[in-house]
């Protein structure tokens, strides 16, 4: 299993980030904004643990989210 990690930056919006986490990990709005806030407090924050090709495919379309709206979010997998 791996887990899909959203990395902090200084540009992202945290309102962006919030959608991210509804829109691709399925977070209702309070679970999401706590996830937001511990990727601007910690530096990092797990969306979710998924199998290898399920966590790769939500990499892919967060990065690809990011970019189609001008933000420098990072988004990474990494073993469980």
């Amino acid at each position: 299993m791996y887990q899909v990690v959203l990395l902090n930056d200084d540009y992202t919006p945290m309102e962006f980030v919030v959608l991210v986490l509804q829109e691709y990990f399925l977070r209702d709005l309070d679970t999401a904004t706590q996830i937001m806030l511990k990727i601007h407090h910690e530096g990092r924050g797990v969306c979710g643990v998924y199998t290898k090709d399920v966590a790769a495919t939500k990499v892919e379309l967060v990065l690809a989210a990011a970019r189609r709206a001008g933000h420098p979010l990072q988004c990474i997998l990494e073993a469980a």
